[in-house]
């Protein structure tokens, strides 16, 4: 279970306009949770609003970039076994580590920074629906008899 204000962000849900802060009544049921999981369990809610979700996401990165070393590792003892088929299963098996290292890494990587965490929405555009030929022709005529 998640509490938004015991991990020391604002409290506030995403809409298209940005951040909505809570109301009142929402604030104060938010305050009675965190007031009764400190009650329940201090020491659980202490470590809950004293960690920082940035150090979470740096400890996977690195273990990414150990995961990383040990693909290329297997990768070049394939390369240097040579021994048929084992020689390509530990190739292989050490690129797709480096390659799901690096994705986990990557993942983490924008997770950590913030990017890509808001959609970026384009303006929409009002589409016309297309004329027929025929509703063409008579835009036409019309234009030509009008004098447009």
């Amino acid at each position: 279970m998640r509490f938004p204000s015991c991990i020391g962000y604002p409290v506030a849900g995403l809409s298209l306009g940005g951040a909505v802060p809570l109301s009142e009544h929402e604030q104060r049921m938010l305050d009675q949770i965190e007031q009764a999981l400190y009650a329940e369990d201090p020491k659980f809610a202490h470590a809950v609003r004293s960690t920082n979700p940035q150090v979470h996401y740096k400890r996977r990165i690195v273990k990414a970039a150990l995961g990383f070393a040990l693909g290329v590792g297997a990768l070049m003892a394939g390369l240097v076994i040579n021994q048929g088929p084992v020689t390509i299963a530990i190739s292989v098996t050490g690129f797709l580590l480096m390659v799901v290292c690096c994705v986990w890494a990557l993942s983490s990587w924008k997770r950590m920074t913030g990017i890509g965490s808001e959609p970026h929405q384009q303006p929409r555009r009002q589409v016309k629906p297309k004329a027929t030929f025929m509703e063409r022709m008579e835009e036409r005529w019309r234009r030509r008899t009008e004098g447009e």
